[in-house]
Formats: C-alpha cells, structure tokens, sequence
C-alpha cells in the first residue's frame, strides 16, 4: 500500500520543505521529496498547506486517559498510550515513579509483550526512582525510595531487557556503582529528585549519568549556606556541555522565561520535551494514581501543595508552549519533541526525523499547531484524521 501526502510544508533534517510531499509504504517512509505530482496507484492525502513534521517521542510519562503506567496492566499501558497517541506522541517510554520491585517486575513483563507485537509504539520501560534523596521527594512516594542496592537491581536488570533508562541521585551512597552498572548493559542513566552539588554532578557524568530528569525540577539550583553561596544541580548540569536535560514544557512546571533559557543554554541538540504527565492528562479523570495527588491551575500537585507532581500535558501541547509562550521556532520545539528524544534514547536510526528508509511516525499540524493528523508505523492513529 503505498500513500503520498502532498501539498505540505515539511520538516526534513536539512529544513523545512516547502509545497513537498512525503510518501509511505507499510510502516517506512519510501521518500521525502520537493515534488507533489500525484503518483499513479498512490492513496493521496492533502495536507492543504499544514506542517508535516516527525511524531513525538516521549521519554518520560507515567500515564494517561485515565490510567497510569504503574498498575502493571496490559489494559492500563494499551489505554495511556492510546490516548497520548492522539496527541501526537507515535513512540513512547513508558514511565514508573518509584516503585516495589514486584510492581517494576510486573509493569516490565507487560512492556516485553507489548514490544513483540508488530509496529509497536513501546520502545522501552523507564523506571523514574527509587534511588532518590528523600529531601528530593516531591511527588515521588516516600516508602519507596531508598539507596541504590545492587540486590535489587543487578538481578532486576539480568532477568529482564526492556528497561532503558533508570533515574537517580548521583550523591546517594552507591550512586555511581549504580551508573556504571546500567549503562554497561545499555541503560541510559539519569540525575533526578536530587540535591546534588558540582563536584557530584562532574563525577556522576563520568560514571555515566548523561541526562538530566525533569530539568529544574526535584533539583536546586544557586543557594546559599549561612553566609556562602554555592552552585546547584542546575549550574552545575549547564557547566557539563555534553550533558543531556529533558524539560516539562507545560508552562507551569518550567515558566516560559526558563524554557528559553534552557533553549539558549543547552541548544536544540541537548533538550528534549517531556509530558512528565500522569493518568488525568488526555481524560476527563480528575483521580492520579497516587491518592495525594490533586489538579489544581492546570496541573497535578500533592494535596498540601508542598511539590508538583506531574503534569496533564500532552505532546501537542508542549510544542505549543514552546513556539506560543517561549517565542522558540516551530523547527526547534519539533526537534526537540522528536529527534533530541530519539538520539538520547539510542533509536535515532528509525525515529525522530522524517527521512528515507525511517518509521512512518508522522504528524500534521495546522497553523495554530493543534494536531490533525497522526501516522504511527505508516497507521493512521484511531480519532486523528481530522484532515479528509
């Protein structure tokens, strides 16, 4: 089955394509070409002038449509990732604040069988803790959280293939046995929920913590004790230039100032978006998971509002905030929606950009950045052809 997209303004690595057309066989992209002829025995699609540009690829999300990431269930992970499907997310992480090792054993063994089916959008399991400083909580729960124990997560990581990522404090006793462990087998490590200093941070990155969770967020930044002042997690993180920081570009968890900030500072190439959203983002639900946990202004906060705890955002939405509010380019907020997610996670080759012989994740945008259509694997997403 071969389908041609025309008469659109296409986001290619070498910028934006003007009246091309993309054209799609199965789950790849045949070809990005500046010609829109209609070709013989093609199914067209008129984009009438919209941005074609890569689908999202979320690498930090605990949840949505009502359900979140940590029941474990086949139904709870088919129902979240539906529902940020349709906001343009085609390729997702998904993600478990800190857990048991039962409910990581559980949610693992339901992401394995939903990565061996065909064209599956699930690139890998994300645990978001439990090896956090407890001073660093925030939305995270509690009894959970502990130092990094290699009981715990040597035979966690023998036993199962599916987790790409892990997050944690780089100041914990036994933090960077830790990340020498994980990333020896593939694992991306991650700085979070943290009160980590320079010298913690420039000895982390070398043990291999490259990125940086929910940037500004769980983490301080300059501050004083009594009458010195000494760098934070955040100067610290801008200081490492190889360093990697994801955002939640919601406008709330970061402020738009921040976010432009972080775009001048770290650059497209070193920042992805993130949701960071829990199961109330892309539903009528007002219950997280976590009973502490209420949305309140537009985003989910604990009960005391000691700490925001995630958001209610969605792929499309971050895009809007980062061109609407941050007054970012539109080629950036995609980039860093798409092919910045895609390069820290490793799957660069097949995601993240629209280019030959590339997985068909596609989205058409329309000028007020709202989503009109989504292609996942070269499959329309069910609820999105809004566009014929």
């Amino acid at each position: 089955m071969l389908t041609q997209i025309i008469n659109a303004q296409i986001l290619t690595p070498q910028g934006w394509l003007k009246d091309g057309s993309v054209l799609i066989r199965d789950n790849k992209i045949l070809e990005v070409t500046n010609c829109d002829l209609a070709i013989v025995g093609a199914k067209l699609i008129d984009a009438k002038g919209m941005y074609i540009v890569p689908g999202g690829v979320e690498i930090h999300v605990h949840g949505g449509g009502g359900r979140d990431f940590m029941e474990g269930s086949e139904d709870a992970f088919r129902a979240a990732i539906q529902a940020h499907m349709q906001h343009g997310t085609t390729s997702i992480f998904p993600t478990l604040s800190s857990s048991t090792i039962p409910m990581i054993r559980a949610a693992a063994a339901t992401t394995e069988k939903l990565m061996s089916e065909p064209d599956s959008p699930i690139l890998g399991l994300h645990l978001e803790g439990h090896y956090f400083n407890m001073k660093m909580a925030g939305g995270q729960m509690p009894e959970n959280i502990k130092n990094p124990d290699p009981e715990e997560y040597i035979p966690l990581l023998e036993e199962t293939h599916c987790i790409k990522r892990w997050d944690a404090a780089p100041e914990l006793p036994g933090a960077m046995q830790f990340a020498k462990y994980i990333t020896s087998k593939g694992v991306l490590a991650s700085v979070g929920h943290t009160q980590a200093e320079y010298e913690d941070i420039y000895t982390g990155y070398y043990a291999g913590y490259t990125h940086a969770t929910h940037f500004y967020n769980a983490m301080p930044g300059f501050h004083k004790r009594r009458e010195y002042k000494y760098e934070g997690t955040v100067e610290s993180i801008y200081l490492m230039d190889d360093m990697t920081v994801e955002v939640v570009a919601d406008g709330i968890h970061v402020p738009p100032t921040i976010l432009r900030l972080v775009h001048k500072i770290k650059g497209v190439e070193k920042t992805a978006l993130i949701t960071d959203a829990l199961a109330c983002a892309a539903s009528d639900s007002k219950e997280a998971f976590d009973p502490r946990v209420i949305i309140e202004d537009g985003v989910c906060k604990l009960a005391d509002r000691s700490a925001l705890a995630g958001s209610i955002a969605t792929m499309d939405r971050l895009i809007r905030t980062m061109v609407q509010k941050a007054e970012i380019p539109l080629e950036d907020a995609v980039r860093m929606a798409s092919e910045t997610p895609a390069r820290i996670m490793g799957v660069l080759d097949r995601k993240g950009t629209l280019e030959k012989g590339k997985d068909a994740d596609i989205l058409a945008l329309d000028r007020d950045l709202n989503v009109r259509a989504v292609w996942s694997m070269g499959k329309l997403v069910e609820g999105t052809n809004k566009l014929f």
